[in-house]
């Protein structure tokens, strides 16, 4: 699914800008999308967008992989900044390999760490090889 066919009030109907796909897009129409790593793979769907509020910028990304029907789902914050929107495919793109993914720092959908904690957003961010705001002290 994609931001265009989630579009139930017509935002992108028009584009305002020279650059490729809409310049601002309501968050709901952005989860479901499919994420790809550069070796053209598959590797997940976005199942949250969260929100700074202090900042009101977007921190990061939940990333759900490795699930079949619901079942063996890993969820995973991935800094905003280490996704690129493919407009072209209707996708985002994470520069990421399967196997490091897997072995990336992840939780169960029953169970989310405490992600405004500094220390999780720092192992996050080194992680995924991504620079952590200075005005935010989470993601």
């Amino acid at each position: 699914m994609n931001y265009e066919t989630r579009d139930t009030y017509g935002i992108y109907k028009t584009n305002y800008h020279n650059g490729p796909g809409p310049q601002l897009m309501g968050a709901d129409t952005l989860i479901g999308n499919d994420v790809y790593n550069h070796d053209e793979e598959d590797i997940g769907d976005i199942k949250e967008i969260m929100l700074d509020v202090a900042t009101g910028e977007i921190s990061y990304a939940v990333l759900s992989f490795g699930s079949f029907l619901g079942l063996g789902e890993k969820l995973f914050a991935v800094p905003w900044s280490a996704l690129k929107l493919d407009t072209e495919n209707k996708r985002f793109l994470l520069n990421v390999s399967k196997d490091r993914l897997q072995s990336a720092p992840g939780f169960d959908k029953d169970d989310w760490p405490d992600l405004a904690d500094p220390t999780l957003a720092s192992d996050i961010h080194a992680y995924y090889g991504t620079t952590q705001s200075k005005d935010n002290s989470t993601f």
